[in-house]
């Protein structure tokens, strides 16, 4: 009798998973999630700030948007090529922002968020520039069929670098609904930080809902170039709901919660059963956010409407765990599986989404009901994290998908930047034939190493080659990282018990400095603290500037008067005090600073946090 093959396949993968090593059967989230956030330093674009830490890669782009008078220098390469594809970038932004504003707290304690906010805001600074006028957005600089063409180190470029936009007579709903989603979502992730910033990127995120519902169309057919890489098969109505579900959560204005309500149907929301997430197809995200919304309480009259949305998105988690009535594949390792050509992006979407559901439910007391009955909460989690797993090493072939962790990683990954020597190392010029010939068909390891690079993944049958030219599953890509921020936060941190459904706010990423008054005795109250925190940074001329925002509070049941602050370190200006001699004391306008009362300053220098002292005061 013939036997299947796939019995075969079956057996041989039971035989080999009892033969992997034990060190499979944990795994450091906290050093995956330092080394997946490093990945987009290496994908940076433009002036490298002077705290990069991916030391072999160097400046490039620097013209980008010079051709058509306006400046786009910055933004991210979205994988292994050096094009800037607008679309996928928004994606990648909304994603990390989500994991902030989810799982902050977690990254903080684990000393990483700072790093993600500072990779979020890479992608910000950039849309701001690509959103040049209310209705003008560039969704693209380079392009895909000349770039592919060379295997060039991005600061060797030689490629067209044309920048490409929509306005009014040439509309991108998707595009600029994505960005304003992206620009929604970092808006809070600033908020307690830097309010200034905030407000500005939803001013740019509101202005971008208005021109994508306002002028409709698919941002692919104003940006032809993009159809072969980018193309939006799931056209633009996700987009705009995707976008309408982040401004209410950025304003809480009823105009958006009645938006989501009223085109719930037209737009497809409460209609599509999603078994896929990603950067094209957003309906499965969206829904995640109504269900959010209903069970904050939050739906008003919209509880009907908003109730159809959260069916959907228990139908997309149920599809997940194989317990609805159209389940997704799955290899026979136990990875969730849609495609060959990087699978690995709609694992790590949908596992994201699988486990903020799953801290929803928890905090709402609820559990998922799927076609198969009652799911607990906790089942959702564990199914991500099976996911996460998998990635990491626990799988057939024992492979660490993540570039740089575990022993046994991808060495030869479809990357320019990663496969050729550093412009550091050797500054020779690297043509755009050249590169093909003398690094591309290289059989070596690469000679970067690209830390926390997520690649594309194995086949249906959990088989993987790593080879250079295998892109469909050696390349990388900034959105199969970014969903990976949260989950990886959330396993390496816990939930701590607080409610999900309100979220608190994240710890400053900069630890704040106290410092007490000389003349107070160890142990007794503070009558006046100083609190520094920094809030912001840019690249201007080659340097990286620091904003940094002083709290002075008064802590005493008196007045606070003749209040002398000494500042060291300091190489900028400040705003908010007037200088005395060597000393910093109030401004001219206030002689005083009532009980409990405090005052900000800012300073700006190109350097770490200056000193700041408390010399004298009087407490009348």
């Amino acid at each position: 009798m013939k036997v299947p093959p796939s019995l075969v396949i079956a057996s041989a993968l039971v035989l080999v998973q009892c033969l992997l090593p034990t060190s499979l059967a944990g795994h450091d989230y906290g050093q995956a999630l330092s080394k997946s956030i490093l990945f987009f330093e290496a994908q940076r674009s433009g002036h490298l700030p002077g705290n990069q830490r991916v030391s072999w890669r160097s400046n490039s782009g620097l013209s980008d948007g010079k051709a058509s008078g306006v400046d786009l220098v910055g933004g991210y390469h979205d994988a292994g090529d050096n094009v800037k594809f607008g679309l996928p970038m928004a994606f990648t932004v909304t994603m990390m922002s989500w994991s902030i504003l989810e799982y902050g707290r977690q990254m903080a304690s684990s000393g990483e968020l700072s790093h993600a906010m500072e990779a979020v805001k890479w992608g910000t600074d950039y849309f701001i520039k690509a959103h040049s006028e209310p209705h003008v957005l560039y969704g693209e600089v380079g392009d895909g069929n000349s770039d592919h063409y060379c295997w060039q180190r991005p600061e060797d470029m030689t490629t067209d670098r044309r920048a490409y936009r929509i306005d009014p007579s040439r509309p991108g709903s998707d595009l600029a609904g994505e960005t304003a989603a992206a620009m929604a979502a970092a808006s809070m992730v600033f908020r307690h930080y830097d309010s200034g910033y905030s407000s500005e990127l939803l001013r740019h995120a509101e202005q971008l809902f208005e021109f994508a519902d306002k002028y409709r169309g698919k941002y692919d057919r104003s940006i032809s170039v993009a159809q072969k890489y980018y193309g939006s098969v799931s056209g633009y109505n996700d987009e705009l709901l995707w976008a309408a579900a982040w401004l209410y959560q950025a304003t809480h204005s009823q105009y958006y919660l009645n938006y989501l309500g009223d085109n719930a149907d037209s737009l497809g929301g409460t209609g599509w059963s999603m078994t896929e997430f990603g950067w094209d197809v957003k309906y499965a995200g969206v829904q995640t956010l109504v269900a959010k919304i209903l069970m904050q309480g939050k739906a008003g009259h919209h509880e009907s409407v908003f109730e159809q949305y959260q069916q959907k998105a228990e139908y997309f988690m149920c599809a997940c765990l194989g317990k609805g009535t159209r389940n997704m594949q799955r290899t026979p390792g136990g990875l969730l599986f849609r495609q060959r050509w990087n699978n690995l992006q709609f694992v790590t979407s949908a596992s994201f989404l699988l486990t903020v559901y799953s801290d929803y439910l928890s905090s709402d007391g609820r559990s998922l009901q799927c076609a198969s009955g009652n799911v607990p909460a906790s089942a959702l989690l564990s199914f991500a994290k099976s996911q996460v797993d998998y990635i990491l090493g626990d799988n057939p072939r024992g492979t660490s998908y993540m570039v740089g962790y575990g022993s046994n990683y991808p060495r030869r990954v479809h990357h320019r930047g990663s496969s050729i020597v550093s412009i550091k190392v050797n500054p020779t010029f690297v043509t755009c034939r050249g590169g093909y010939a003398d690094w591309y068909l290289r059989k070596d390891s690469d000679p970067n190493l690209l830390t926390g690079a997520v690649v594309g993944g194995p086949d249906a049958y959990d088989d993987f080659a790593d080879e250079r030219d295998n892109y469909e599953q050696t390349e990388p890509a900034t959105y199969n990282n970014a969903p990976l921020l949260g989950i990886l936060a959330r396993l390496s941190g816990g939930h701590g018990g607080y409610n999900q459904l309100v979220p608190e706010v994240p710890p400053s990423p900069k630890h704040a400095v106290v410092r007490p008054s000389p003349t107070q005795a160890p142990g007794t109250s503070i009558p006046v603290m100083v609190e520094q925190k920094w809030t912001a940074s840019w690249e201007s001329k080659g340097r990286t500037y620091n904003r940094y925002r002083v709290m002075v509070k008064n802590n005493s049941d008196k007045a606070l008067k003749y209040l002398e602050l000494s500042i060291s370190k300091l190489y900028g200006p400040i705003w908010g005090l007037r200088q005395s001699g060597n000393s910093y004391i109030f401004p001219s306008w206030l002689e005083s600073l009532p009980a409990g009362k405090s005052i900000e300053l800012v300073y700006i220098h190109a350097s770490s946090q200056a000193v700041v002292a408390v010399s004298s005061y009087t407490l009348a």
